[in-house]
C-alpha cells in the first residue's frame, strides 16, 4: 500500500512539474502576428457645408498586425490596414446643363495602435487609434465631349472600439466600430466624417 501511495504522489508531482513547462511553450491567447479579412458598412459625410446627409456604401479589405500580452489581461498591438469602398455620390447640371459629376471613395490606408483587455479565455475588448489616408476619385463629364478624371488624397485620424472572439487557438472573429475624420484634402482644409461598422475573420501565427 505504501509503495502505491508513493507512486501516486510521484506521478502527481511529475504532472504538476510538466504542466508549467507545457504552458510556457504555448502562445498566450490574443498574442502574436495576425492577418484579417474585413467587410462592413461605410458612411461618408461632408460637414463643411453644414449638411447632415451622407452617402452609404460597402467597405472591404484586409489588415495585418501584431499583439503582445504585457501583463495579466492587458494586450497592446499595432495595426496596418488597406480597404476599398463602394460609397459614391452623383450630381448633374453642376456647371452647365447636361454635365455630370461622380465622386467615389477609393482606397483607404490606416496605420495605428490598439489596447485590449481580455475578459475571458475566448474574448477581448479593445480600443484603437491612428492615422488614415483616404483617396477620393472624381469623374466629370461636361455633357458634350470632355471627360476629366482626378484622384485626391485626404489625411486624417481614426478612433474605434471592438470585440474579438477566439474560435480556435489560431482563428478568431471580430466586430468593430470606428470613426474617421479628415481635415486635409491635398493641403486644403476640409471637414469630412466617416463612420464604419465592420466584421472580420483572422488567423494568428
Amino acid at each position: 500500500m505504501r509503495k502505491l501511495v508513493f507512486a501516486a504522489a510521484a506521478a502527481s508531482i511529475g504532472a504538476a512539474l510538466a504542466t508549467p513547462a507545457l504552458a510556457q511553450g504555448e502562445q498566450a491567447p490574443f498574442s502574436g502576428p495576425r492577418v484579417e479579412a474585413l467587410v462592413g458598412w461605410d458612411h461618408l459625410r461632408d460637414g463643411s457645408d453644414g449638411s447632415t446627409e451622407g452617402r452609404d456604401g460597402f467597405t472591404y479589405g484586409g489588415a495585418i498586425g501584431y499583439d503582445a500580452r504585457v501583463g495579466g489581461n492587458v494586450v497592446l498591438g499595432i495595426d496596418g490596414e488597406i480597404t476599398g469602398s463602394t460609397t459614391k455620390a452623383r450630381t448633374s447640371d453642376l456647371i452647365q446643363t447636361g454635365d455630370r459629376l461622380r465622386v467615389r471613395a477609393g482606397r483607404d490606408i490606416y496605420v495605428g495602435a490598439r489596447a485590449g483587455y481580455v475578459i475571458s479565455p475566448q474574448a477581448m475588448v479593445y480600443v484603437k487609434g491612428g492615422y488614415t489616408n483616404a483617396r477620393i476619385n472624381a469623374r466629370y463629364f461636361d455633357g458634350v465631349s470632355t471627360t476629366v478624371e482626378d484622384n485626391r488624397n485626404m489625411d486624417g485620424y481614426r478612433v474605434g472600439a471592438g470585440l474579438e472572439y477566439n474560435l480556435t487557438p489560431s482563428t478568431y472573429i471580430k466586430g468593430e466600430y470606428r470613426y474617421s475624420h479628415y481635415g486635409k484634402f491635398d493641403n486644403y482644409d476640409v471637414d469630412v466624417d466617416r463612420h464604419q461598422i465592420l466584421a472580420g475573420v483572422g488567423v494568428r501565427f
